[in-house]
Order: structure tokens, then C-alpha cells, then sequence
């Protein structure tokens, strides 16, 4: 089991990720953007900086949290923009340690649900066997598209596609900001998990809008769930993406700098902390 963490909520530059990662203690990293560039989308000059520092910080990939089918990628869009995400990213994933990239399973477009998942299917037997040429894994994360539906659409999913290279990352913050119940869609999924996202959110009601919390203090089930997975034998990585100063798919970047920074860092001691609770 280790720990990480979805970089960019602590700063935009790789040098304000690792130093996050550091303060913490922690030797993996989830990339997500770096200047506002993905991992598969950095130029080369940028990407070989990048790895050098993290070489020489002794810090791993843990996972490529990529924009493959996510919430800005339409089910009527244009799939060679992500075949060429997925192709490019690759060698770069396979360089800094890691076999897992996140994908979703792109949100509808008024499509019907026949055709919606017909299409989503196609999209990602297409990934999953590009991924099985290539020795990685898609981590499918329970968020936007047909796949974050509910743990029905999940499933159906994973029985449709049929590939040993799409597997889940589940995180445990989806489900309340969706309405949805944590500790049920976790249970039906487990067998397929693989790799864990740390956030929490407290349920909305009434229309009122979903608070993010630190980890346990909200409605996803995250001590109940944490403390199943090292029970049942989890090994894998415990991802942060606190929310609580920047949020990607709002286009909400950090007010404070410094703010996103020491919230990254005490959001991470606040999982930890949690953790040791857990396996006592």
C-alpha cells in the first residue's frame, strides 16, 4: 500500500508537485496537468525536465490521470483525439513507472442509451486492446460518462468490453457529489478495483451545491471503505484529489497559491492519520 496524490491541487508547476509529495514523505505521484499541459500533451524539452526531476526526487508515476472519454469529451466528439492522448502518453507512462492510465466513459450527447453505450463500448474495446498491445492498464474512475452512472453501468461496462486491461480506480468522493450511495456502489465494484482516488464531499440536498471535505468528514464512506480494502488485502496506491482549492472540471484554480498548497499537504497528513486509525 502507498500513498499519493493527483499533483496539480497542490500547485501548477512539477516543481510545487514534488515539493507537495516531499513534505509529505511520499515517493509516487499521480500527473494530471503540469502548466496546464497532460502528461501525454507536454512538449518534449518539458516532458524530459519533468522526468529528470522526478528522477532525481526518487519519485514514481503512480497513475497518468488522463482527459481520455472525461467529463469534457462528449460521447459525439472526436475519438482520434483520444486514441492520439492514449498513444502519446504510453511510452511516457511506461518511462516514469507506471502501467495505469484513468479514463472515464464520455458523457452523453442526447444520444439514446442504446446508442450511447454501443458507442462507449466500441471507444473502449479499442483503448483496452491498444492497452493489452502495450502492457498497460485503463483505470476506469466512476465519474462522468455511461460507466459513473451507477455500479450497474459499471459493470455493464466492464462485462461488455471484456478485457483484462480495463480494470476501475474508485473514488470514494463521486458518489455523494452524485447523489449516489458510496458504500453500495463501492461493495458491488470491488472485485474489479484496482486503484483508489481520496476525496469526500457532503451530500447535497435541497439544490444546494456539494461541499468537499477532508477525508471522513463527509458522506462517501471513506474510513469504512479504506479500512475494508486493507482488511481484504488492497496493496495498491491511496490517490488525494482534495478539491478544496482547485477544481479541474469546474475550471476553479487556487485563489492562494500557498493556500492550495498547505491544504494539499494537510489533506494528505489527514488521510494518513486516518489510515493509522484504520489498521489498529
Amino acid at each position: 500500500m502507498f500513498f499519493t496524490g493527483i499533483a496539480d491541487e497542490a500547485g501548477k508547476s512539477i516543481d510545487t508537485q514534488i515539493k507537495a509529495h516531499q513534505t509529505l514523505g511520499w515517493k509516487h505521484i499521480e500527473l494530471r496537468l503540469i502548466d496546464d499541459y497532460n502528461l501525454a500533451s507536454l512538449s518534449a524539452a518539458k516532458y524530459e525536465e519533468v522526468k529528470t526531476k522526478l528522477q532525481v526526487a526518487g519519485i514514481t508515476l503512480s497513475c497518468f490521470a488522463s482527459a481520455i472519454a472525461n467529463w469534457a469529451k462528449k460521447i459525439s466528439g472526436d475519438f482520434n483525439v483520444d486514441l492520439t492522448e492514449l498513444k502519446n502518453g504510453i511510452p511516457r507512462m511506461k518511462e516514469l513507472g507506471t502501467k495505469f492510465v484513468r479514463i472515464m466513459s464520455y458523457p452523453n450527447d442526447n444520444w439514446s442509451d442504446a446508442d450511447w453505450f454501443k458507442e462507449v463500448v466500441r471507444r473502449t474495446k479499442e483503448m483496452s486492446r491498444i492497452a493489452e498491445d502495450n502492457d498497460i492498464i485503463l483505470v476506469h474512475e466512476n465519474c462522468s460518462g455511461w460507466g459513473g452512472r451507477s455500479p450497474v453501468h459499471t459493470l455493464q461496462l466492464l462485462d461488455a468490453v471484456n478485457s483484462p486491461a480495463l480494470k476501475l480506480v474508485y473514488d470514494t468522493g463521486n458518489p455523494p457529489a452524485e447523489g449516489q450511495d458510496g458504500w453500495d456502489f463501492y461493495t458491488k465494484v470491488k472485485a474489479h478495483i484496482v486503484y483508489v482516488h481520496i476525496k469526500d464531499a457532503k451530500m447535497a440536498k435541497h439544490g444546494e451545491k456539494v461541499t468537499f471535505t477532508y477525508p471522513g468528514a463527509g458522506d462517501g464512506d471513506v474510513k469504512k471503505i479504506v479500512s475494508d480494502l486493507l482488511k481484504s488485502g488492497y496493496n495498491g496506491g491511496f490517490s488525494i484529489e482534495p478539491h478544496l482549492a482547485a477544481i479541474v472540471h469546474e475550471a476553479k484554480d487556487a485563489d492562494d497559491a500557498n493556500f492550495a498548497f498547505r491544504e494539499y499537504v494537510r489533506y494528505g497528513r489527514k488521510l494518513m492519520e486516518m489510515m493509522r486509525s484504520s489498521e489498529k
